[in-house]
């Protein structure tokens, strides 16, 4: 590297530092590359650290506690004077963050991975300009892009005093009552958040339903538990305007909304936007370079996480595929890897056959693999196996009997191909059912691997049995005469 110039010069640069740009710079310097990451906030970490998953995670777990609490009551443990106090919730979240971030920073530090902030944008394959830092540019041999992504515009008929979900993370207040726009996984977690820190929470989505990602079934279930608590949900609707009471956000906002048979107008005293996200690709410089967009302006790659520029490499919510944090940092690992074989032929790619992507409702949802909607769509046959948590022993000791677990297998060869989940800690049992599609795993295998009991993992076990015709705890199908 050569220091003091107003350039700079690296093998490998690294663009953003979210929890695929980090990982990927720390792999890197591992495997003996000399790294620069270059980051336009002032502490690492990314969207997912900042202002994403780490505080809704956070004010999710925060808010539970208070319900199990409430709820509590049914167990015969009373619980009185439950109150919340915001400006603890904030700074406990806050030091949650913080935390992290300095963590990210101290392992970058120790592997001597140099970090330089600022804006940077390709001004050709092996150079970038930076912007607002304390260098003008980066002369660098391989690039790996780690730009993240960012929350979608506000669309026409929306003023900007709404809340976004990264400002609605921070607690400005518990308003009385407050609409949620879009029926996504950011809008129905936040929405949670705020009902149970005492709003008053109403819905409304674009689609037929909510979470259109997932399968119906899971979605019924949650939608069932949570529809009790939320004010009022309104699907196949359309926002048309947001407007500010007399003109002043403090008096709250009058909703014009096109329902399936009606247009209606509610007031509100916040409205929320939680409209999805896209990447960061269209102020970097791919101009000038021979990188390749899809039409939703992710970058395209292979299994090598390589563009069409030999040099250049994309990850995580810049990349094309699903725009989560663990897809992300699984391809940082693979960019670094095929990077450091330095020609040679790596053994590394992108090559996962299953994804799981979660839900932090309540109860949770969780997916991985082939889903059912899926084989439907792509006239795969599939065995069907599922179990509600009714007749899980573990399940009746939490009180939370609210779900199932289903398994997709080959009917053929018994292979796990999918698997879908709703109930408490979903979020966790994933991962097993995860390694299981990823391992090429059968029923067979998931019947004859012990689970301790009593515990939710058995509902995998007894969810394959099902599949497999061999269901112990669950009544098999009527026999046709």
């Amino acid at each position: 590297m050569v220091m003091g110039s107003l350039r700079e010069e690296t093998q490998v640069v690294v663009i953003g530092s979210g929890p695929g740009g980090y990982v990927a710079a720390l792999r890197l310097a591992d495997l003996g590359k000399e790294v620069v990451l270059v980051e336009k906030r002032e502490r690492p970490g990314g969207v997912c650290l900042l202002e994403g998953c780490i505080p809704s995670k956070a004010l999710i777990h925060a808010v539970e506690v208070k319900r199990s609490a409430i709820e509590a009551r049914e167990f015969g443990l009373g619980v009185s004077g439950l109150e919340v106090d915001l400006d603890k919730l904030r700074g406990w979240t806050a030091g949650i963050v913080s935390g992290l971030s300095q963590g990210v920073a101290g392992l970058l530090k120790r592997r001597g991975v140099q970090i330089i902030q600022g804006h940077a944008r390709f001004s050709s394959p092996t150079s970038l300009e930076i912007e607002g830092g304390e260098i003008s540019g980066i002369d660098f041999e391989q690039a790996v892009i780690a730009t993240g992504s960012c929350l979608n515009k506000l669309p026409d008929g929306i003023v900007s005093s709404v809340w976004s979900s990264a400002e609605a993370l921070t607690l400005p207040r518990v308003p009385q009552s407050l609409l949620v726009v879009g029926g996504g996984y950011i809008g129905l977690e936040m929405g949670l958040v705020y009902q149970g820190l005492g709003a008053e929470v109403s819905v409304v989505e674009f689609f037929p339903r909510l979470l259109m990602g997932a399968d119906k079934d899971l979605v019924e279930v949650m939608v069932e538990q949570v529809g009790g608590r939320l004010h009022e949900i309104l699907t196949d609707s359309k926002v048309l305007a947001i407007t500010e009471i007399d003109g002043d956000p403090a008096n709250g906002f009058n909703v014009e909304i096109e329902a399936p048979e009606e247009k209606i107008e509610r007031r509100f005293d916040q409205v929320l936007v939680a409209i999805g996200r896209r990447p960061n690709t269209d102020d970097i410089g791919i101009e000038n370079t021979r990188v390749v967009l899809d039409p939703k302006g992710h970058i395209v790659t292979d299994q090598e996480c390589r563009t069409a520029e030999p040099n250049l490499y994309a990850i995580g919510d810049a990349a094309t595929g699903p725009m989560l944090a663990h897809k992300a940092t699984r391809e940082g690992k693979v960019a670094a890897e095929v990077i450091a074989a330095d020609g040679d032929d790596s053994l590394a790619a992108f090559d996962n056959r299953a994804i799981p992507a979660v839900v932090f409702t309540d109860p949770e949802i969780a997916w991985t693999g082939l889903t059912e909607a899926e084989a439907g769509e792509q006239g795969i046959a599939v065995n069907i196996g599922r179990f509600p948590l009714s007749a899980l022993g573990r399940a009746r000791t939490l009180g939370r009997t609210d779900g199932m677990v289903k398994i997709l297998a080959d009917p053929q060869t018994g292979s796990i191909l999918g698997v879908g989940m709703v109930g408490p800690l979903a979020s966790e049992l994933i991962a097993e059912a995860t390694l299981a599609v990823e391992m090429g795993a059968t029923l067979e295998d998931l019947i004859s691997t012990i689970h301790p009991h009593p515990t939710l993992s058995e509902a995998l076990l007894e969810a394959a049995e099902v599949a497999a015709g061999e269901a112990v705890h669950v009544n098999p199908p009527r026999k046709v005469r």
